[in-house]
């Protein structure tokens, strides 16, 4: 089944189709962090969009090379280590570590290359000697190097091609030396930025003089570098799309003449509780506030997985009891699988009806609703199933549906593969658990009901539930 994605560039769904002749290798870059904080849960809603889309990749046969670039230099990480009186490196390295770490807690799959910018600083200064040398860039009186937006058009390029610009109402000719700008501007923006007093030892040596990247052209170098000078796929948050991603065009495509990218994907914005998230609101969490206020990556990962990824999305404290919830309904029907599949692998069947609902959903836009909608539809049905082989005691039957139960499993396993939530294993009962439900037990048989049902209460209050079953107690954690 084709792959269909919505790509910003045409402002259309389109059949998704690598550069690779073989049609199997795709390169896929998505901007990554910029380290002088904890990521937020913003930030998060777009790199688990990225995550999707790979594993979508993945799942639908291709082989990915992910790149994520690490911003370890702009203008607010000067500022901060201006501020906290360090180093470059030092700064960088705790929220680079912190931002794998969070990674990690939410289960995405780590890229193949996260390129730095500042160990890319040759390869910038390369790209910016071409754009000069092409007439596209220019050195100002102060020594900085500025992107001319005039003369990348009097090229017959197009400036303004992941959305519409009306040139002739926007703001033009004015130099801009920060890294982010003013929407309503269209201006000439800063490759090399000279040194000045506030940049302390963030400075390196090159033909324009001493001096630092802008934020733009780092990204263009290092995707270039990475998965050459056109590839597939680039995404990021639609707060990106202009100027940071319009202005990575036209420096990539003015230096090398060549398309940048095939296809662009954006996600949309998210919202805290119905409000632009900020710190004065009291509505700004990173993932780490989150998870001290009780949740888990896997919670968080799962409700930040139930919107499309080009709707705005509301990430409410309620969405999160109810992550909670539907897991914990996915979890008991994986845990009877397993209980009746036993030591049995299973294989997915051919035409099973989850794959197929599941592989049509993510095929069409990776269209996530329907997508869940497919896994508890199966959860419900495998529920009836389950249920239906309880009244089968017969030698013959136990093995058939044994079987069954791992091709079930096995089914669920390739879906998960996409979803990435896993299944929630078996909580390690601590030994003083183990002796009251053993002491339970032994209650139940002496006819003891009042000591059992005290028991019971005892381990409900401690966070156990005790079930009774014919293979015997289980224990589960609340």
């Amino acid at each position: 089944m084709s792959l269909k994605l919505f790509n910003t560039l045409t402002r259309s769904v389109q059949e998704f189709t690598p550069l690779d002749p073989a049609g199997k290798k795709v390169g896929l870059y998505c901007c990554g962090p910029t380290v002088y904080d904890f990521a937020h849960i913003g930030n998060w809603r777009t790199f688990v969009f990225a995550d999707l889309l790979r594993r979508t990749l993945e799942f639908s046969g291709y082989t990915v090379q992910h790149v994520m670039n690490i911003t370890d230099v702009e203008d607010k990480i000067i500022k901060r280590v201006r501020e906290n009186k360090t180093t470059l490196r030092a700064f960088t390295t705790g929220f680079e570590t912190a931002f794998l770490d969070d990674l990690k807690a939410l289960n995405c799959r780590e890229p193949h290359q996260k390129p730095r910018a500042t160990e890319h600083i040759p390869e910038i200064i390369a790209l910016i000697e071409k754009l000069v040398a092409r007439g596209v860039a220019y050195q100002a009186a102060d020594g900085s190097v500025y992107f001319s937006i005039d003369k990348y058009r009097g090229c017959g390029c197009t400036y303004g091609q992941l959305l519409k610009l009306n040139l002739d109402e926007m703001r033009t000719g004015e130099r801009v030396a920060s890294d982010e700008y003013e929407k309503e501007s269209v201006a000439d923006f800063a490759l090399w930025k000279t040194r000045v007093p506030d940049d302390g030892d963030v400075f390196w040596p090159s033909p324009f003089g001493e001096g630092r990247p802008g934020w733009h052209i780092e990204c263009s170098a290092m995707s270039i570098k990475a998965l050459g000078e056109t590839f597939d796929l680039h995404l990021g948050g639609e707060d990106l799309k202009f100027p940071h991603h319009e202005d990575e065009i036209a420096q990539s495509e003015g230096a090398t003449g060549k398309p940048f990218v095939k296809h662009w994907l954006h996600g949309s914005h998210l919202l805290v509780e119905g409000k632009k998230m900020s710190k004065s609101l009291g509505n700004y969490f990173t993932l780490r506030d989150l998870v001290a206020k009780g949740s888990t990556g896997r919670e968080i990962r799962y409700l930040l997985l139930t919107a499309h990824y080009r709707e705005t999305f509301n990430f409410t404290q309620d969405g999160l009891t109810g992550a909670k919830t539907a897991l914990a309904r996915v979890d008991e029907c994986v845990r009877k699988l397993r209980d009746l599949a036993g030591k049995n692998i299973g294989q997915p069947q051919e035409n099973d009806s989850l794959i197929t609902n599941f592989s049509s959903a993510l095929a069409d836009d990776l269209n996530i609703s329907r997508a869940w909608a497919a896994v508890f539809e199966w959860v419900r049905e495998t529920n009836l199933w389950y249920n239906s082989q309880l009244q089968e005691e017969v030698f013959e039957a136990r093995i058939t549906r044994s079987k069954v139960a791992a091709n079930k499993l096995a089914a669920w396993e390739k879906v998960d593969s996409v979803l990435g939530i896993g299944g929630k294993m078996d909580d390690e009962v601590p030994p003083e658990i183990l002796a009251l439900a053993e002491e339970r037990t032994a209650a139940k048989k002496a006819k003891d009901f009042k000591r059992s049902d005290a028991i019971r209460d005892e381990l409900k209050a401690r966070g156990w539930v005790i079930e009774d079953t014919p293979k015997g107690i289980k224990l589960k954690k609340i």
